[in-house]
């Protein structure tokens, strides 16, 4: 599978190509062609002694995140063990916890300081005035400028930074947009940069922002904290995604709280709004002199630079984006258009027009007319260049995953067959149906299970995701036909809309399916669903303004609130678990500092070596399986490759002789269909080898021996799926006949039968048996129609068999695998059994779905 960029060529704005703009540590012009300072040639780990302290301090306190006491309990442990031993000159790692956390503070890489401002009302306070009124309110913050010079000179980035605003064109004339420098927002801010002559031929270096809050503990008081978080935009999305240290949090927001009787109040809501934006506005301070003058800063491949600032796509959920656009709750904070008009596009909000409207009408008109909010002034307006409405970026897992598909459709199609149910007694049965099909759903790499369908006590996203792959064929014949099409055609604008680059094509793809979405979706109105409550969803509104936010900022998979919702397990949720719970943001801040000085430290270090993890061979099948328990993975180690590949586990199940494995597999034909997959070795280009005598396919003994294995692991370039910075996803294909000492497991895989068709058409479906030697040996899944399904759009495959019911078996080069697929039941409208086992699934049905929503990967292959 090749790079999607081979095929695409750059064009870089003239003002930023033309002439040197790499510069000396003092700001002095050097050639274009000179050589970055050179970096020390031996690995330096001071404050550490050598490399194996600093890996200790790492692995105990950054890995595995031990507590003080656990620390000085193993280096007890380490002194006692050099004692009995009898070695008289013991020098020990560290004496003690503090040792350890003193040589981490003296770090000198990747510490910004962190600084505490007080904010608090100033208006007039009267002695019946609420006490939020006195009350100081503390905000948590680093210096915003020294981050985004540590962000720009970490060298792990290197080769994954923009230093200019591109396009993507084809020989077409079809632009391409992936990374934010490559969308039209930053070629504009790039040319207004050039406009200017004191920033003319300056780095463009976007600032990209995100709040949300999160609460650690709910049992221990309800505890809340609200991160501020920073990235660069020229940092390629995959880095992001891949949760590297691309995502820093600068500042802890505080949280005005105060007693029932005033949470209410109409001043206290603007307080807090207020609040939340002068602390924003002092948090970028630092910034602001090199929004004008450029600031010279090193890059990640060495050389210095003069970069301009600017305020870039702001990460943020519907509720913190009605407290950044200082909006009237229901309102979209990118246009005017009404409420009640969910797909009807209006005037779009910018700075000017908002300026306009408040200096033209009255509060009451602002407000009712406008859905602004007057007196709340976006944190933006402080900073030049910079326009909150048009800066909010797509939010893929709010607006999407959890907000249009989970609270609305799937909710909506549980009303609809409660509405429509003989009795709520029939209601429940058809309901607890759908959810044995989506438990009944085959097995697949990282694909997890539901033991209670979708009957959660508490939706978290990674639920809502997994619901996804498999919902749409579990309820195909308890909805009308015409609600399936629809909820297809969400998941088909939600699977383009999550790829990682996106062209003119799959932009139009989005355009026809959003209004085929909006078509189709009148059936929850015709069917008394949303019959009184209409559409009025901002969440459903969002999705008409994802083209062009993807015009400007690139694909939303690295602008998405999951990146920050995951940062907050290691940058909120870790630290405060290992704090003591008593005033614990100073704690967490401190754990935020140590941990970055240790990656800063290993980063300056060059030293990208990771530490050898050693696994014995063994036969063992148990032993096996718990080296591979995690199905599906990011690959660090191979971010250069692209192309896809499916190779065996190093270690085979067993070996025996053709004979043995024919018996254990009940397959007597196996070396005759040995025998006929070497004469295709041998002669590739030659006839069908089904059509040529036995007699003249090469000779194979029954008694030869050959390894079987029970694993192979496909590896290919998905960086829209879990993958490393370089976009390299690696999951394991099973063809093992007990799984966990339970029940058989054969997986499916895609076949490539032709590598120049497109989508399905070059592929089909095989379930994987047993593989030998460097071929599998498969059963062969056929297409049943041959078009897409008209009601859920995906491909119907059934098995392959011949006229005495068996199914059709081959040996095939384990080349012609492209990865996994997944094949979810036409389960028709018969109920499943209580108690079918999901293992069942691919023996039990006559069809299946080819489902293309298990994976972004799969979708964009198959579509």
């Amino acid at each position: 599978m090749k790079h999607p960029s081979a095929q695409w060529v750059r064009r870089h704005p003239e003002s930023l190509t033309s002439g040197p703009f790499l510069q000396a540590p003092e700001g002095n012009f050097i050639p274009a062609d000179a050589p970055p300072p050179p970096l020390p040639d031996d690995i330096d780990w001071t404050p550490f002694p050598d490399r194996p302290t600093f890996e200790f301090a790492e692995v105990v306190y950054e890995e595995s995140k031990l507590s003080k006491g656990k620390i000085s309990k193993i280096l007890r442990i380490l002194a006692a063990k050099y004692v009995i031993d009898g070695l008289p000159e013991y020098d020990p790692i560290y004496q003690d916890h503090k040792a350890l956390l003193d040589a981490i503070d003296a770090i000198e890489f990747g510490e910004v300081t962190w600084r505490t401002f007080a904010v608090r009302y100033r208006g007039p306070i009267g002695p019946n005035s609420p006490a939020w009124k006195r009350e100081t309110f503390m905000v948590h913050a680093r210096n915003t400028l020294r981050v985004a010079e540590l962000l720009a000179a970490c060298p792990d980035f290197d080769g994954k930074f923009d230093y200019v605003a591109y396009e993507e064109y084809t020989a077409l004339d079809c632009r391409r947009v992936s990374n934010l420098m490559s969308g039209q927002w930053a070629w504009k801010q790039a040319d207004k940069i050039s406009e200017d002559p004191a920033t003319r031929g300056a780095m463009l270096m976007p600032i990209i922002l995100g709040a949300d809050k999160t609460t650690v503990s709910v049992a221990t008081g309800n505890q809340e904290f609200h991160p501020l978080y920073m990235s660069i935009g020229n940092i390629h999305n995959d880095m992001r995604r891949a949760h590297r240290d691309s995502v820093v949090p600068v500042a802890f927001l505080a949280i005005p709280k105060t007693t029932h009787e005033w949470e209410n109040d109409e001043e206290f809501r603007i307080f807090k709004k207020q609040l939340y934006h002068t602390s924003i506005v002092k948090i970028l301070e630092p910034l602001r002199p090199g929004m004008t003058t450029p600031h010279v800063l090193r890059c990640p491949d060495g050389h210095f630079r003069r970069a301009v600032f600017e305020l870039g796509p702001f990460i943020a959920d519907y509720p913190e984006q009605v407290y950044l656009s200082g909006i009237v709750s229901g309102w979209c904070p990118k246009c005017f258009s009404v409420p009640d008009h969910v797909f009807v596009a209006g005037d779009r909000r910018t700075r000017k027009t908002t300026r306009q409207k408040k200096a033209t009408y009255t509060f009451e008109e602002q407000w009712d007319a406008f859905g602004i909010n007057p007196d709340v002034e976006p944190f933006t307006n402080y900073f030049p260049r910079a326009d909150i409405h048009e800066l909010l970026s797509p939010d893929l897992l709010h607006q999407l995953i959890k907000g249009a598909f989970k609270d609305h459709l799937v909710t909506w199609v549980v009303e609809y067959i409660k509405a429509t149910a003989p009795n709520e007694r029939e209601a429940n049965k058809i309901i607890d149906d759908i959810d044995r099909r989506i438990t009944a759903a085959p097995p697949f790499p990282g694909l997890r299970h539901f033991p209670q369908g979708r009957n959660f006590k508490q939706w978290i996203g990674d639920d809502s995701k997994a619901l996804m792959k498999v919902f749409l064929p579990a309820i195909v014949g308890y909805v009308p036909d015409k609600m399936v099409q629809c909820i297809a055609a969400f998941l088909d604008f939600c699977y383009i809309a999550r790829r990682n680059t996106h062209d003119s094509h799959s932009l139009a793809a989005m355009t026809h399916l959003l209004t085929r979405f909006q078509e189709l979706r009148i059936i929850f109105e015709e069917v008394g669903v949303r019959f009184n409550e209409g559409f009025a969803l901002p969440r459903q509104h969002a999705l008409f303004h994802y083209v062009r936010s993807i015009q400007l900022f690139g694909s939303p998979n690295g602008l998405c609130s999951s990146i920050t919702e995951s940062k907050h397990i290691s940058a909120v949720k870790d630290p405060w678990r290992m704090s003591n719970k008593f005033n614990p943001i100073g704690q967490i801040i401190r754990r935020i500092t140590r941990t970055n000085k240790l990656t800063a430290a290993r980063s300056e270090a060059h030293d990208d070596s990771e530490s050898e993890e050693s696994a014995e061979s063994s036969d063992s099948e148990d032993e096996e399986d718990e080296r591979y328990r995690n199905l599906a993975e990011a690959v660090e180690d191979e971010e250069d490759n692209v192309e896809g590949h499916v190779h065996f586990s190093d270690t085979p199940a067993y070996c025996k002789t053709i004979r043995k494995v024919s018996q254990v597999l009940h397959e007597p034909s196996l070396l005759e269909h040995l025998r006929r997959f070497l004469k295709t070795q041998q002669d590739p280009d030659g006839p069908n080898p089904d059509l040529i005598p036995l007699d003249e396919c090469p000779y194979v003994w029954n008694s030869e021996r050959i390894d079987v294995y029970h694993c192979a692991t496909a590896t290919f370039y998905a960086p829209s799926e879990l993958a490393g910075p370089g976009g390299m996803h690696r999951e394991l294909i099973r063809a093992t006949p007990s799984w966990w000492n339970q029940y058989s497991r054969y997986d499916t895989v895609l076949v490539s039968l032709n590598g120049d068709a497109m989508g399905m058409d070059g592929m089909t479906v095989a379930r994987d048996g047993d593989n030998v030697h460097d071929c599998a040996f498969v059963e062969w899944f056929i297409l049943d129609q041959p078009d897409p399904d008209p009601v859920t759009g995906m491909w119907v495959v059934r098995p392959d068999v011949r006229e005495d019911g068996s199914r059709v078996m081959d040996v095939i080069t384990i080349d012609s695998i492209a990865r996994a697929c997944h094949l979810s039941p036409v389960y028709g409208t018969t109920s499943l059994p209580h108690g079918f086992r999901y293992a069942d699934s691919l023996d039990a049905f006559r069809r299946y779905y080819v489902n293309w929503y298990i994976d972004y990967h799969t979708h964009e292959t198959l579509c």
